[in-house]
């Protein structure tokens, strides 16, 4: 177990609370603020990945505008790390009032961590320290050092340096926004004093609502210890209220899994011009030019180039393999394999169940599409291959085409060992080209092909002597 885990010295149950409820009017957009996406996946999401990794016993999830959707992609994403509840807001009356409506999903023996489902980049290592802060019996606060705090709750110490109050900053005074330490919206609190001081909110302040950072005063007059863990990194606390913080939080976003890459060996040709919109792992060697985008799962082995301008989505691309510029590999749901020390592109396309052998060569503006490709067969140059089963060494000619589809049903092709397809041809599924063979340029197959056979299907060419193009009737 990782030492840092809440388990690892830690014996109380820990219970999250999300609130997710905000309109997010700023954001100027009909999808509720916490399903706007950063690195591929909603903001909630990654607050509740967060919460797996704290090993949560359970997620409450506070809802309101928009709850349906918002509840919906919760069940949706959602395993069995945790039990997940949802609790209504309506209306909202502030974050105290949110809180509150957790309160009958919550059991008294744990502590119960409060988080934003619009700070998406909080570390789980930051919540790990901050839970044993608490140390089951102390509300404990998540803090930040600010230049400009504007906006934010001030943190409000005693001479001793405990913690006070949090004051917000409409109703700080001049001498109170002095102050730089700010509440990051993170806290820790044993559950049933969490309880008893949510029950005395009032709200008599400049918002007319029931702020749960009033909880620090009650527990201060209750002679109970407030702490505070203080943090540098301003991004882990960074919310999004609008597409231009959206924004900053994707490029940040981006430049830490950057980062990490790098670390891991991988080389980049520019860090900031990278795009990482699911899960990217990296073998040995691994180079990376500008302007690349990971969708879904990928698995790059050791030594794979890829080029300048490639999108990559849910694709295994073994050892070795290049991947020339502006290449699209989608696997969808089926995936996508290319086999090692395969080229692909420039301007190639593989789509869903597309797999590739060893040494494959697949060149621009090829298109291949539920379909094998063995091992050394090559397709260079403006071709298509869909439903097709191909051999080994196989030549496929520019222009050809399997033409897989009557107008109702799919049907497959398949391309024996050895085969070579001139250019131009079109072979009508379902049909077998016979290992060997070979398909003059400009045929149209629509019957079996014998192994070792040159086979053509085209109209004997005719030359009709002084013949005239049509021309244009004369301008009236």
């Amino acid at each position: 177990m990782h030492p840092s885990t809440p388990q690892a010295g830690f014996a109380l149950p820990i219970d999250i609370v999300i609130m997710a409820a905000g309109k997010g009017t700023r954001m100027k957009s009909s999808c509720p603020k916490v399903l706007h996406r950063i690195g591929g996946r909603p903001l909630l999401q990654h607050v509740l990945d967060t919460a797996a990794s704290l090993q949560a016993r359970k997620v409450v999830v506070i809802t309101g505008h928009g709850a349906d959707p918002v509840e919906a992609s919760c069940r949706a994403s959602s395993g069995a790390e945790f039990a997940l509840e949802f609790a209504r807001q309506e209306p909202q009356l502030g974050t105290g009032h949110a809180v509150q409506q957790a309160l009958p999903h919550l059991g008294d023996d744990g502590v119960v961590v409060v988080l934003s489902g619009d700070v998406p980049l909080t570390q789980a290592d930051t919540l790990f320290h901050l839970i044993h802060a608490s140390a089951g019996n102390k509300l404990a606060l998540l803090t930040l050092e600010m230049p400009d705090a504007t906006g934010y709750g001030r943190i409000e110490r005693a001479a001793d340096g405990a913690v006070k109050a949090i004051v917000e900053h409409k109703d700080a005074s001049p001498d109170q926004r002095q102050i730089r330490e700010v509440y990051s919206g993170i806290m820790a609190v044993p559950a049933a004093s969490l309880k008893r001081w949510l029950a005395r909110l009032d709200n008599k302040n400049a918002q007319q609502e029931f702020y749960l950072t009033d909880i620090v005063r009650f527990a201060v007059a209750d002679g109970e210890t407030v702490v505070a863990h203080k943090i540098t990194d301003a991004v882990q606390v960074a919310g999004v209220n609008s597409p231009v913080q959206l924004a900053q939080l994707e490029r940040a976003y981006q430049l830490g899994i950057a980062h990490r890459l790098m670390e891991e060996g991988v080389r980049l040709a520019d860090p900031a011009r990278l795009d990482v919109r699911g899960d990217l792992s990296c073998a040995h060697d691994v180079s990376i030019d500008v302007n690349c985008l990971f969708m879904g799962q990928v698995s790059l082995g050791e030594g794979v180039s890829v080029g300048a301008n490639c999108v990559i989505a849910n694709a295994v691309i073994e050892p070795g393999v290049v991947i020339h510029p502006f290449t699209h590999i989608d696997g969808e749901k089926l995936g996508v394999t290319v086999g090692a020390g395969s080229l692909i592109g420039p301007f190639a396309r593989l789509r869903p169940g597309a797999i590739l052998g060893a040494g494959v060569h697949i060149g621009n503006f090829v298109e291949v599409k539920n379909s094998t490709m063995a091992k050394g067969s090559k397709a260079n140059h403006l071709a298509y291959l869909g439903d097709a089963t191909v051999g080994e060494r196989v030549n496929y000619g520019a222009g050809s085409i399997t033409a897989n589809y009557d107008g109702a049903n799919k049907h497959r092709t398949v391309i024996e060992a050895d085969v070579h397809v001139g250019s131009n041809c079109v072979l009508v599924a379902p049909v077998t080209l016979g290992a060997g063979g070979t398909i003059a340029g400009g045929s149209t197959i629509t019957r079996d092909t014998p192994a070792g056979a040159l086979s053509v299907g085209r109209g004997k060419q005719v030359a009709i002597a002084n013949w005239s193009r049509p021309a244009k009737a004369p301008k009236a």
